[in-house]
């Protein structure tokens, strides 16, 4: 039986639940007027769990508590990545406030399927079983697929919600079944117990092969390649607030979902499974980097180019040591912010009957408003790993981890892939700054103010912490240890 301790060592998760049944109740029987606080309601609720989070005891340097007879941990990484995750769902709720109006798609779904998602995500980083991994991740995906075609009229976001529910099902299935073959192999669902059976040296080989089925589930969720077929028409097909939430936050997940599989379950494994980690980042930024330079559409190209940073962001996990760990939670966290900035400047271009989705939408832009082309330059030169924008210091200690850990050739490759990634960056960049509409005048736009300003704190921020990136990754080193 659950115990007092156990409850409330999932404070934060709690607090994300009452808030989606709270949601539930307005949107059920509050009236029209009303249901304008779903937003801020939601903002509430996580911004609590944020709270508690820091609250919970991980931060201030206890020890690590099991609760749930070891299916449910408290530790310094997964608080960070929580702490994370919720901050950058409040960036994604208020960027959406006014596209939700606008498009007259349903907000109550909206929030409560994004609450769902987020605690989701939070049992996700947390899990200590294979069976609590699972739920996580689940809760995640089911809430994904329902925001994905939360626009039901359109046939696009329809045929985008479908791939993703059957590509993501059939990841599921994958990861399940190597959770099935390690289980056989170790005849245990305890992380801790699976590492211990590991560390024993025994030559199992139905573990190896549980291993990699736990990869390819594990680079499904990341959309690496060659994994990677579900991502760019998600992106593209998902309403774009939508977009700006599950090509930013689920990110922080999957990097908690891999480090609990791969190095707190089979850890010392490391050997066998560093091989496809590398592949996969050479892969992942091959085939992001390279298509997203012949991409007309803007959210296509950064669709491609989120495949090319889980490339990065793998070298970190390549190291498979403490100090690869906390660079590739550094990039994570990184690319949260910037993934959430890039996919927002869509939602400032679009207006209620059309979509900003070309990159010639961008035309211009500096003539039309010059502080919101200045933000976007930010948030693309950031992307690029221009320094010293908090993407550099990224890409930098990911490279870094790979050569820490005796793969130089991994490194180069990685470098040469941001050399070449540089340049879809720079051409919108180019677009903003030296192009001019061809067949309509220049027009000024007029932003919500909500969303400007949201934007303008998140698009500064990189250029924040990128001049002040160090008690970011001290925060990394600590999580693990390093």
């Amino acid at each position: 039986m659950p115990t007092l301790a156990d409850l409330l060592t999932l404070r934060p998760e709690l607090a994300v639940l009452a808030g989606a049944c709270l949601l539930l109740l307005i949107d059920m029987f509050a009236r029209e007027r009303a249901r304008a606080a779903l937003s801020w309601t939601t903002i509430a609720s996580l911004l609590a769990a944020a709270w508690l989070v820091t609250k919970n005891g991980g931060f201030s340097g206890a020890p690590a508590a099991l609760s749930f007879s070891g299916m449910f941990v408290r530790d310094l990484p997964g608080d960070v990545l929580k702490f994370v995750i919720l901050l950058v769902s409040v960036f994604c709720v208020v960027y959406a406030r006014t596209y939700l109006a606008d498009r007259r798609l349903s907000r109550g779904a909206f929030h409560i399927l994004l609450l769902f998602a987020v605690l989701g995500m939070m049992l996700l980083v947390s899990a200590g079983s294979l069976v609590s991994l699972y739920v996580g991740l689940e809760l995640l995906a089911l809430s994904s697929y329902a925001l994905v075609a939360i626009s039901r009229d359109s046939a696009i976001s329809s045929e985008a919600a479908m791939k993703y529910f059957v590509l993501g099902s059939l990841a599921s299935g994958m990861l399940l079944y190597g959770m099935s073959m390690v289980y056989g192999a170790t005849g245990s669902l305890d992380l801790a117990t699976i590492q211990t059976f590991a560390q024993a040296g025994h030559d199992h080989v139905m573990l190896l092969f549980g291993v990699a089925f736990l990869i390819v589930g594990i680079a499904f969720k990341f959309g690496a390649a060659p994994f990677h077929m579900w991502l760019p028409d998600v992106y593209q097909g998902a309403p774009t607030a939508v977009t700006v939430f599950i090509g930013s936050v689920p990110k922080l997940a999957a990097f908690g979902m891999a480090w609990r599989l791969l190095a707190v379950g089979v850890g010392p494994l490391w050997p066998q499974w560093q091989p496809m980690i590398a592949w996969l980042a050479v892969l992942s930024l091959a085939v992001g980097n390279v298509i997203a330079l012949a991409q007309t559409s803007l959210k296509r190209m950064l669709a491609y180019s989120t495949i090319s940073h889980v490339g990065f962001l793998f070298l970190g996990l390549s190291n498979a040591h403490a100090d690869g760990y906390a660079a590739a939670m550094f990039y994570a966290i990184s690319y949260a912010l910037m993934g959430a900035a890039a996919f927002a400047s869509l939602l400032v271009l679009s207006d209620r009957g059309h979509d900003a989705d070309a990159i010639d939408d961008l035309r211009g832009l500096n003539a039309r408003h010059p502080w919101l082309a200045l933000l976007v330059l930010l948030i693309m030169a950031s992307l690029a790993g221009v320094p010293p924008l908090l993407g550099f210091w990224a890409k930098l200690a990911v490279l870094r981890a790979a050569i820490d850990a005796g793969m130089l050739w991994l490194a180069v490759v990685g470098a040469v892939f941001a050399v070449i990634g540089a340049f879809y960056y720079l051409r919108v960049i180019k677009v903003m700054y030296f192009d001019k509409p061809d067949d309509q005048p220049v027009a000024p736009i007029h932003a919500d103010g909500d969303l400007h300003w949201m934007l303008s704190v998140n698009a500064l921020l990189l250029l924040a912490l990128g001049l002040a990136w160090n008690p970011i990754m001290a925060w990394c080193m600590q999580a693990f240890g390093a």
